[in-house]
Protein backbone atom coordinates (compact mmCIF):
# COMPACT_ATOMS: atom_id res chain seq x y z
CA UNK A 1 0.00 0.00 0.00
CA UNK A 2 2.84 2.35 1.31
CA UNK A 3 4.78 1.45 -2.24
CA UNK A 4 1.59 1.96 -4.11
CA UNK A 5 1.14 5.55 -3.04
CA UNK A 6 5.09 6.50 -3.27
CA UNK A 7 4.66 5.40 -7.08
CA UNK A 8 1.45 7.89 -7.76
CA UNK A 9 3.09 10.52 -5.74
CA UNK A 10 6.08 9.90 -8.05
CA UNK A 11 4.25 9.88 -11.38
CA UNK A 12 2.12 13.16 -10.15
CA UNK A 13 5.59 14.59 -9.30
CA UNK A 14 6.58 13.74 -12.52
CA UNK A 15 3.56 14.79 -14.69
CA UNK A 16 3.55 18.29 -12.83
CA UNK A 17 7.47 18.71 -13.75
CA UNK A 18 6.55 18.18 -17.69
CA UNK A 19 3.52 20.42 -17.52
CA UNK A 20 5.60 23.27 -15.91
CA UNK A 21 8.21 22.85 -18.64
CA UNK A 22 5.59 22.34 -21.41
CA UNK A 23 4.35 25.96 -20.37
CA UNK A 24 8.22 27.52 -20.63
CA UNK A 25 9.67 28.97 -24.07
CA UNK A 26 12.75 30.89 -24.50
CA UNK A 27 13.44 33.80 -27.31
CA UNK A 28 17.06 33.07 -28.60
CA UNK A 29 18.71 35.76 -30.67
CA UNK A 30 19.13 35.68 -34.42
CA UNK A 31 20.19 38.26 -35.94
CA UNK A 32 19.38 42.20 -36.13
CA UNK A 33 18.68 44.71 -39.23
CA UNK A 34 20.84 47.51 -39.85
CA UNK A 35 19.25 51.13 -39.06
CA UNK A 36 18.09 51.95 -42.13
CA UNK A 37 14.40 50.86 -40.76
CA UNK A 38 13.28 54.62 -39.63
CA UNK A 39 11.18 54.16 -36.34
CA UNK A 40 9.88 50.89 -37.31
CA UNK A 41 6.67 50.35 -35.50
CA UNK A 42 5.11 47.09 -37.00
CA UNK A 43 6.27 43.83 -38.57
CA UNK A 44 4.45 41.59 -41.03
CA UNK A 45 5.54 38.20 -42.43
CA UNK A 46 4.14 37.60 -45.67
CA UNK A 47 4.26 34.00 -46.49
CA UNK A 48 3.69 33.89 -50.37
CA UNK A 49 7.03 35.27 -51.17
CA UNK A 50 9.02 34.84 -47.93
CA UNK A 51 9.38 38.02 -46.95
CA UNK A 52 8.83 40.82 -43.69
CA UNK A 53 6.54 43.71 -44.41
CA UNK A 54 8.27 46.61 -41.99
CA UNK A 55 6.13 50.22 -40.98
CA UNK A 56 8.40 53.03 -40.86
CA UNK A 57 6.98 55.56 -38.89
CA UNK A 58 9.97 57.71 -40.49
CA UNK A 59 9.84 60.44 -37.45
CA UNK A 60 7.29 61.32 -34.79
CA UNK A 61 4.56 58.47 -34.13
CA UNK A 62 1.49 61.21 -34.20
CA UNK A 63 0.21 64.20 -35.93
CA UNK A 64 0.84 65.07 -39.45
CA UNK A 65 4.32 63.13 -40.94
CA UNK A 66 4.29 62.13 -44.59
CA UNK A 67 8.26 60.62 -44.67
CA UNK A 68 6.61 57.01 -43.34
CA UNK A 69 7.64 54.09 -45.66
CA UNK A 70 6.92 50.34 -45.58
CA UNK A 71 10.36 48.57 -46.03
CA UNK A 72 10.70 45.12 -47.54
CA UNK A 73 13.00 42.95 -45.86
CA UNK A 74 14.62 39.55 -46.08
CA UNK A 75 14.08 36.91 -43.56
CA UNK A 76 17.70 37.35 -42.83
CA UNK A 77 17.16 40.67 -41.72
CA UNK A 78 18.82 42.23 -45.21
CA UNK A 79 16.20 45.06 -46.93
CA UNK A 80 15.05 44.29 -50.03
CA UNK A 81 14.27 47.61 -50.95
CA UNK A 82 14.22 50.16 -48.32
CA UNK A 83 10.59 52.04 -49.86
CA UNK A 84 8.45 49.44 -51.07
CA UNK A 85 5.92 52.26 -50.58
CA UNK A 86 6.33 55.51 -49.69
CA UNK A 87 4.47 59.43 -48.81
CA UNK A 88 2.64 57.18 -45.75
CA UNK A 89 1.49 59.10 -42.64
CA UNK A 90 2.82 57.78 -39.35
CA UNK A 91 1.98 54.19 -40.28
CA UNK A 92 1.54 51.40 -37.85
CA UNK A 93 0.01 48.12 -38.33
CA UNK A 94 -0.70 46.28 -41.39
CA UNK A 95 -2.39 43.61 -42.52
CA UNK A 96 -2.65 41.68 -46.22
CA UNK A 97 -5.65 40.73 -48.08
CA UNK A 98 -5.86 39.53 -51.21
CA UNK A 99 -3.02 41.11 -53.32
CA UNK A 100 -3.34 44.30 -51.27
CA UNK A 101 -1.46 45.50 -47.87
CA UNK A 102 -3.72 47.56 -45.72
CA UNK A 103 -1.79 50.18 -43.31
CA UNK A 104 -2.84 52.54 -40.18
CA UNK A 105 -2.08 56.33 -40.77
CA UNK A 106 -3.53 58.10 -38.03
CA UNK A 107 -7.16 59.05 -39.31
CA UNK A 108 -6.63 56.88 -42.77
CA UNK A 109 -6.64 53.35 -43.91
CA UNK A 110 -4.21 52.67 -47.07
CA UNK A 111 -4.57 50.10 -49.50
CA UNK A 112 -1.41 49.42 -51.10
CA UNK A 113 -0.86 47.60 -54.53
CA UNK A 114 1.48 43.87 -53.24
CA UNK A 115 2.99 43.90 -56.74
CA UNK A 116 3.92 47.73 -57.31
CA UNK A 117 3.77 49.61 -54.01
CA UNK A 118 1.54 52.43 -55.35
CA UNK A 119 -1.24 53.26 -52.75
CA UNK A 120 -4.61 52.11 -54.75
CA UNK A 121 -6.99 53.96 -51.86
CA UNK A 122 -7.09 56.01 -48.57
CA UNK A 123 -10.33 55.30 -46.59
CA UNK A 124 -10.79 57.75 -43.80
CA UNK A 125 -11.89 56.97 -40.32
CA UNK A 126 -14.64 59.30 -39.16
CA UNK A 127 -13.96 60.54 -35.88
CA UNK A 128 -10.55 58.89 -36.02
CA UNK A 129 -7.63 60.13 -33.77
CA UNK A 130 -5.08 57.06 -33.27
CA UNK A 131 -5.47 54.13 -36.11
CA UNK A 132 -3.02 51.54 -34.79
CA UNK A 133 -2.96 47.82 -35.61
CA UNK A 134 -4.78 45.90 -38.42
CA UNK A 135 -5.61 42.40 -38.81
CA UNK A 136 -7.57 40.09 -41.55
CA UNK A 137 -10.49 38.18 -41.72
CA UNK A 138 -9.29 36.12 -44.87
CA UNK A 139 -12.33 33.91 -45.34
CA UNK A 140 -14.58 36.56 -44.67
CA UNK A 141 -13.01 39.76 -46.83
CA UNK A 142 -13.08 41.87 -43.42
CA UNK A 143 -9.84 44.16 -42.10
CA UNK A 144 -10.17 44.75 -38.40
CA UNK A 145 -8.83 48.18 -37.07
CA UNK A 146 -8.23 49.77 -33.55
CA UNK A 147 -8.32 52.95 -32.90
CA UNK A 148 -6.07 53.76 -29.76
CA UNK A 149 -7.74 57.36 -29.35
CA UNK A 150 -11.03 56.72 -29.18
CA UNK A 151 -11.09 53.04 -28.06
CA UNK A 152 -12.86 51.39 -30.93
CA UNK A 153 -12.75 48.49 -32.86
CA UNK A 154 -13.76 49.08 -36.73
CA UNK A 155 -13.81 47.07 -39.89
CA UNK A 156 -13.55 47.85 -43.21
CA UNK A 157 -15.29 45.14 -45.54
CA UNK A 158 -16.03 46.36 -49.29
CA UNK A 159 -14.64 49.94 -48.92
CA UNK A 160 -16.99 50.68 -46.28
CA UNK A 161 -15.97 51.47 -42.58
CA UNK A 162 -18.16 50.32 -39.66
CA UNK A 163 -17.29 50.96 -35.95
CA UNK A 164 -17.67 46.85 -34.27
CA UNK A 165 -17.16 47.72 -30.61
CA UNK A 166 -17.24 50.95 -28.83
CA UNK A 167 -17.65 50.21 -24.89
CA UNK A 168 -16.06 50.55 -21.36
CA UNK A 169 -14.22 46.92 -22.27
CA UNK A 170 -11.84 48.54 -24.41
CA UNK A 171 -8.88 51.20 -22.78
CA UNK A 172 -7.03 52.56 -25.83
CA UNK A 173 -6.88 49.03 -27.73
CA UNK A 174 -3.89 48.31 -30.03
CA UNK A 175 -2.54 44.96 -30.77
CA UNK A 176 -4.70 42.70 -33.14
CA UNK A 177 -5.18 39.13 -34.33
CA UNK A 178 -7.83 37.05 -35.89
CA UNK A 179 -7.45 33.55 -35.05
CA UNK A 180 -9.83 30.41 -35.02
CA UNK A 181 -13.17 32.95 -35.54
CA UNK A 182 -12.15 34.97 -32.95
CA UNK A 183 -10.81 38.27 -32.51
CA UNK A 184 -7.89 38.91 -29.76
CA UNK A 185 -7.20 42.44 -28.65
CA UNK A 186 -4.45 44.13 -26.57
CA UNK A 187 -5.85 46.50 -24.53
CA UNK A 188 -4.31 49.47 -23.13
CA UNK A 189 -5.11 48.60 -19.57
CA UNK A 190 -2.38 45.40 -19.98
CA UNK A 191 -4.98 42.82 -20.52
CA UNK A 192 -5.38 40.43 -23.74
CA UNK A 193 -9.11 40.04 -24.70
CA UNK A 194 -10.94 37.77 -26.99
CA UNK A 195 -14.09 38.96 -29.04
CA UNK A 196 -16.42 36.93 -30.91
CA UNK A 197 -16.89 38.82 -34.37
CA UNK A 198 -20.57 37.39 -34.45
CA UNK A 199 -21.65 38.16 -30.86
CA UNK A 200 -19.73 40.96 -29.70
CA UNK A 201 -18.87 39.25 -26.77
CA UNK A 202 -15.67 40.11 -24.89
CA UNK A 203 -13.47 37.87 -22.66
CA UNK A 204 -10.29 38.18 -20.84
CA UNK A 205 -7.66 36.23 -21.52
CA UNK A 206 -4.88 37.18 -19.47
CA UNK A 207 -4.15 40.34 -17.50
CA UNK A 208 -1.41 42.13 -14.96
CA UNK A 209 0.71 43.59 -18.39
CA UNK A 210 1.03 46.96 -19.63
CA UNK A 211 -0.40 48.43 -22.74
CA UNK A 212 -0.43 45.73 -25.41
CA UNK A 213 0.86 46.14 -28.91
CA UNK A 214 2.35 43.23 -31.03
CA UNK A 215 0.43 39.80 -30.49
CA UNK A 216 1.49 36.61 -31.87
CA UNK A 217 -0.22 33.21 -32.00
CA UNK A 218 2.06 29.91 -31.04
CA UNK A 219 -1.28 27.65 -31.39
CA UNK A 220 -2.93 25.86 -28.39
CA UNK A 221 -3.92 28.99 -27.00
CA UNK A 222 -0.53 30.22 -26.33
CA UNK A 223 0.83 33.42 -26.98
CA UNK A 224 3.48 35.66 -27.31
CA UNK A 225 2.76 40.12 -26.85
CA UNK A 226 4.98 42.78 -26.64
CA UNK A 227 4.49 46.42 -24.40
CA UNK A 228 5.69 49.14 -26.85
CA UNK A 229 7.67 50.58 -23.59
CA UNK A 230 10.35 47.31 -23.83
CA UNK A 231 8.74 44.29 -22.44
CA UNK A 232 7.36 40.70 -24.16
CA UNK A 233 5.59 38.43 -22.49
CA UNK A 234 4.66 34.46 -23.06
CA UNK A 235 1.05 33.65 -22.46
CA UNK A 236 0.50 30.06 -21.95
CA UNK A 237 -2.71 27.80 -21.94
CA UNK A 238 -3.50 28.69 -18.43
CA UNK A 239 -3.67 32.77 -19.11
CA UNK A 240 -0.72 32.79 -16.44
CA UNK A 241 2.07 35.54 -18.43
CA UNK A 242 5.64 35.23 -18.14
CA UNK A 243 7.84 37.77 -18.92
CA UNK A 244 10.68 37.35 -21.07
CA UNK A 245 12.39 40.37 -22.07
CA UNK A 246 12.57 43.70 -20.04
CA UNK A 247 14.31 46.13 -22.71
CA UNK A 248 12.63 49.27 -20.95
CA UNK A 249 15.79 50.47 -18.85
CA UNK A 250 17.75 50.37 -22.34
CA UNK A 251 15.38 52.06 -24.34
CA UNK A 252 14.86 49.45 -26.50
CA UNK A 253 11.41 49.19 -27.67
CA UNK A 254 9.14 46.40 -28.35
CA UNK A 255 6.60 47.34 -30.53
CA UNK A 256 4.07 45.26 -33.40
CA UNK A 257 5.82 42.39 -33.48
CA UNK A 258 5.66 39.57 -36.56
CA UNK A 259 6.14 35.65 -36.67
CA UNK A 260 7.08 33.29 -39.16
CA UNK A 261 5.15 29.84 -37.84
CA UNK A 262 7.05 27.72 -40.08
CA UNK A 263 10.57 28.51 -38.43
CA UNK A 264 8.84 29.93 -35.13
CA UNK A 265 10.96 33.25 -35.52
CA UNK A 266 9.78 36.26 -33.93
CA UNK A 267 10.37 39.86 -35.33
CA UNK A 268 10.64 42.68 -32.82
CA UNK A 269 10.63 45.73 -34.34
CA UNK A 270 13.12 48.46 -31.61
CA UNK A 271 10.71 51.94 -32.77
CA UNK A 272 13.43 54.71 -31.68
CA UNK A 273 16.29 51.98 -31.79
CA UNK A 274 15.77 51.95 -35.23
CA UNK A 275 16.23 48.18 -35.50
CA UNK A 276 14.18 44.61 -36.58
CA UNK A 277 15.51 41.68 -34.04
CA UNK A 278 14.82 38.50 -34.58
CA UNK A 279 14.75 35.81 -31.92
CA UNK A 280 14.39 31.66 -32.35
CA UNK A 281 11.28 30.78 -30.05
CA UNK A 282 12.38 27.49 -28.39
Amino acid sequence: MEKSLFTSLIIVFCCLTFSLQAQKITLQPAWESDTTLRTPESVLFEPKENVLYVSCINGGPSGENNNSFIAKVDQDGKVIKLKFAENLNSTKGMGILGNKLYVTEMTNVAEIDLATGKVLNRYSVEGAKFLNDIDVDTKNNIVYITDSGTSRLLSLKDGKITTILDSTSLKGPNGLLFENNQLLIGNGDGSLLTMNPATKKVKTVASGMGGLDGIVALGGKKYIVSEWKGKIWYIPSDGKPQLMIDSEKEKINTADLGYNPKTKVLFVPTFFHNTVKAYSVK
